[in-house]
């Protein structure tokens, strides 16, 4: 038992650290905020949810009460998930910072608030664990399928431009540490979703191989593009962090001038007809 406790601790640290490097992934998103001096083209959504998923995780931790390198690592997620999202707010133009402030409406304090009391007030303290267990599990199993839409993105532009490998890297060994540190505490709820995490690093780390030399694709108009390294992290469940890239590239007319060249016939028949008709 005291092996297991030992090997659980090791794991514990080594995936507060890999986190921790993950978890600033989004600086350099925040850095190109701070230099254009606005977020317009980015969202909060993914700093919203990584919050709430934060506040899961610790609140699931204080009740498991043995789980304490899960508070440290969501701690330092909750802090640094707000900081980007007051930056954000600052920049924002006010369309955005009313959707922001919505969703933290929607997620921090609606969605957490009725968890916590629906949960909270049971008689049973292994009953109200075991319910919160299976929300934060269900919750960050859902949110491991955010990776789907940046391998779908990799398959259909043939460039890996937006998944940068030492991402993906940190992302798997993440999943590792997680995984063994929640099977040695003989809490599913921890090792479940990092199967899948695991699993969709895997298959970025292969997309990665096939794909790596392709050659980029052009940037149409860069004013009207995400930053390349916008990063969806979202440090759900103990600290490991999935992340997302998303690129919503903005693409060119597709009428390549046919707009154009049609009001010129327009306004050369109506020269024309002015003409005959003097």
């Amino acid at each position: 038992m005291a092996l297991h406790v030992s090997w659980a601790f090791v794991f514990g640290i080594l995936g507060n650290v890999v986190s921790f490097l993950v978890s600033l992934a989004p600086l350099p998103t925040f850095y190109q905020i701070y230099k254009k001096r606005t977020s317009e083209g980015y969202q909060s959504i993914p700093y919203v949810v990584s919050l709430f998923s934060a506040m899961l995780w610790i609140y699931y931790a204080l009740l498991k009460k043995d789980a304490m390198l899960l508070i440290t690592i969501n701690t330092f997620c909750v802090f640094i998930q707000t900081f980007y999202i007051v930056v954000y707010f600052y920049y924002g133009p006010k369309k955005e910072k009313l959707v922001t402030l919505k969703l933290i409406l929607l997620f921090n304090v609606f969605g957490f608030g009725a968890i916590f009391f629906s949960t909270f007030f049971l008689k049973n303290p292994l009953i109200r664990l075991q319910i919160l267990g299976y929300i934060c599990m269900g919750f960050a199993l859902c949110v491991f399928v955010a990776p789907l839409g940046i391998l779908r993105k990799v398959i259909k532009t043939k460039s890996v431009e937006y998944m940068p490998f030492t991402l993906s890297v940190f992302l798997t060994l993440g999943a590792v540490m997680w995984f063994f540190y929640g099977l040695l505490l003989k809490d599913m709820n921890i090792a479940v979703p990092n199967v899948l995490g695991f699993i969709f690093g895997i298959l970025q780390m292969i997309l990665y191989a096939i794909y790596k030399n392709y050659p980029k694709k052009m940037v149409e108009d860069p004013k009207l593009q995400l930053s390349a390294q916008q990063v969806v992290v979202d440090v759900v469940k103990l600290g490991l962090t999935t992340v997302c890239l998303e690129v919503n590239a903005v693409g060119p007319n597709p009428n390549n001038g046919e707009g154009t060249d049609e009001a010129q016939n327009i306004k050369t028949n109506n020269t024309t007809d002015a003409s005959n008709e003097v």
